[in-house]
């Protein structure tokens, strides 16, 4: 099968998967939560958790973890070439994940606690945010990183991030997979596909789908969509939401639309949408002024993070080099 072909079918599934979880969610209706008790409280987690409760979530996120892992090692060690079809690793991979999704779906019905009993709600958000961050690094000699333009990080940093990728991405999948138990809410429901993509994209290493420029940018673009969602969901239309949306929106104007050979006119005619869109949507509720305070504070994260990550894996190489003469100078 090629490994376009195993992409739709795999989104599709991915949708069919969240359907199911849907359905199954009736089940879990007379479940007794505590009290909600602000943003650093994750609501769904029971009150009284047992040891069972808890074993059963971490031992299934470190089987599922390792699992995933091991298949990364096995691919790169051993298969180590792009193909337009599958391997047969992909195929194992793919089967791997849907009987984690299976697992984790009837852990939650059995046992219900995932691993926010013990975790902070920060980790979860904070995994998928460094996701988020490290892909802006690895395609900075490609695409940029403000308009096109690449910032000054160098090759060995950027060659680091793209061969180790793999390991931090299906950590931070699988990580914020275990974390919540399988609810259906709308917010969880939004989460769960998204995740579902993230695990089939690392199913596709070493495969043309997996470096479709498209497909990657729907998946980080997809973050805009479930953040805003989410927001709408939690706070309301007079929430937060626009600050999310323009947010991410700002990152795909700055740096994400470069790497799609798109024409210096259709970039402009984006950047003017974009820019009209939040005049209109902060006019309206009458803070043109949090259109710049708002629309500019995830890209500054994002990029401040970016930077603090390369400074970081600069003097991790750097100490690497220093340590390995003078470990060699010792046999």
């Amino acid at each position: 099968m090629s490994a376009g072909r195993a992409l739709v079918l795999g989104v599709v599934a991915s949708a069919a998967i969240t359907a199911l979880i849907w359905l199954l969610g009736r089940r879990l209706h007379g479940i007794d939560l505590l009290p909600d008790q602000g943003a650093s409280w994750y609501y769904w987690q029971l009150p009284d958790p047992t040891v069972w409760t808890r074993v059963s979530a971490w031992t299934g996120y470190a089987a599922h973890q390792l699992a995933f892992w091991w298949l990364i090692h096995h691919a790169q060690t051993r298969v180590r070439r792009y193909t337009s079809g599958l391997h047969r690793v992909n195929v194992v991979a793919l089967a791997v994940n849907a009987a984690f999704i299976a697992l984790h779906t009837l852990q939650t019905h059995l046992f219900y606690d995932g691993l926010a009993q013990d975790v902070s709600i920060y980790s979860s958000q904070g995994s998928v945010i460094l996701l988020l961050v490290v892909v802006l690094l690895m395609e900075n000699r490609r695409r940029g990183l403000f308009l096109g333009r690449p910032a000054p990080i160098g090759r060995a940093v950027v060659g680091f991030a793209r061969r180790y990728h793999g390991y931090l991405f299906s950590w931070a999948a699988v990580y914020t997979f275990w974390y919540h138990p399988v609810e259906a809410t709308s917010g969880h429901l939004i989460g769960f596909f998204y995740m579902f993509l993230l695990l089939l994209q690392g199913s596709l290493f070493l495969t043309r789908a997996h470096t479709n420029r498209w497909w990657t940018l729907t998946l980080e673009a997809a973050v805009a969509v479930h953040g805003t969602l989410v927001a709408v969901m939690t706070s309301g239309p007079d929430g937060a939401w626009p600050m999310f949306l323009f947010g991410f929106l700002g990152v795909f104007v700055i740096t994400q639309m470069h790497g799609l050979g798109l024409s210096a006119a259709t970039r402009w005619v984006l950047a003017a949408c974009y820019v009209g869109a939040a005049m209109v949507v902060y006019g309206l509720r009458g803070d043109l002024g949090g259109a710049a305070r708002e629309a500019v504070r995830i890209p500054a994260i994002e990029y401040v993070l970016v930077g603090l990550l390369a400074l970081l894996l600069w003097l991790a190489l750097r100490a690497a080099a220093r340590l390995r003469p003078e470990a060699e100078s010792l046999r």
